[in-house]
């Protein structure tokens, strides 16, 4: 039994620390937060929450500077200062904005915040198990052989789940009548904004913008069809 306490060990402190870090951001996102107000964009949120058929898709603006979207794993969702700016001075669309919220829908609607709760734990037991491994046969960079596995691993779910919520929110757009040209034209404006950074493609947590772009094409059409 003891030889399997330092997995053990691994999946509790995963689960402390992902409580942790859940309940800073949460504290974080609700000291720097207000309510989203703009007709244009309230009139598309209340589309798409008629076609979702609930009573309203709230969403809050986050008081920070870097352009991008947020599902928080209570359920809300956030845009932040930044990109609204970004529709303040015109760069983007209200619909454009409207498909980012339709993105983060599909995050919530489909269980992935919540879902890393169990992702984080498992990803902690990996690490372990293969420090354990690697490092028997590889001193001294078996940790850091073992933390880039876990990080290719753990990037190759976050895109899964990226993939997932284009397509709920493609599928979203469409029922509520705004379209998926807003949702493809916004990817392109971030990709111009240099969103992806330069990491490698197995380490993003995103996917490539043109696959994504292609997966809803497909989509598309074979919905069309």
């Amino acid at each position: 039994m003891l030889r399997y306490a330092p997995l053990l060990l691994a999946l509790i402190i995963g689960y402390v620390s992902y409580l942790f870090s859940a309940r800073k951001s949460k504290r974080d996102l609700s000291r720097n937060s207000t309510p989203l107000k703009d007709p244009a964009l309230n009139k598309l949120l209340g589309q798409m929450a008629q076609a979702l058929d609930i009573p309203r898709v709230k969403v809050m603006i986050y008081e920070v500077e870097p352009v991008n979207g947020l599902a928080a794993p209570d359920g809300q969702i956030f845009i932040t200062r930044g990109l609204l700016n970004k529709y303040s001075s015109g760069e983007i669309s209200a619909a454009e904005l409207a498909s980012v919220v339709a993105h983060e829908l599909g995050h919530i609607a489909l269980g992935h915040s919540r879902r890393r709760l169990i992702d984080f734990g498992g990803q902690n037991l990996i690490r372990a198990v293969l420090m354990g491994v690697i490092g028997r046969y590889i001193p001294i960079i078996g940790g850091y052989i073992a933390n880039a596995l876990v990080q290719m691993f753990a990037a190759s779910l976050s895109r899964k789940d990226e993939y997932e919520a284009d397509a709920y929110g493609a599928a979203l757009l469409l029922k509520s009548g705004i379209g998926l040209s807003a949702q493809i034209s916004m990817f392109r404006k971030l990709e111009s904004w240099g969103q992806r950074g330069g990491a490698p493609a197995w380490l993003m947590s995103h996917p490539e913008t043109g696959q994504r772009i292609a997966a809803i094409e497909k989509l598309k059409a074979s919905w069309e069809a």
